[in-house]
């Protein structure tokens, strides 16, 4: 398993923490996320074989959040 930290902006509230949550849940081979929507970092477990960066940091701009 890798470990990867997201940096994301635009989260406001729990309903928009939820939504990183969910997207990011919904991507094959995540395992966990834990969503800080104080400092806006986001990390997330996920089986390399499965995803990458990429595809993660897409999950979440489709929610229309953006990553640094």
């Amino acid at each position: 398993m890798e470990k990867t930290i997201l940096n994301v902006s635009g989260m406001t509230c729990g309903h928009c923490e939820k939504a990183v949550k969910n997207a990011l849940m919904g991507v094959d081979g995540v395992a966990s996320v834990t969503v800080n929507l104080k400092d806006g970092k986001t990390e997330v477990e996920y089986d390399a074989e499965k995803a990458n960066v990429s595809q993660l940091k897409e999950a979440v701009e489709d929610q229309g959040y953006d990553v640094a």
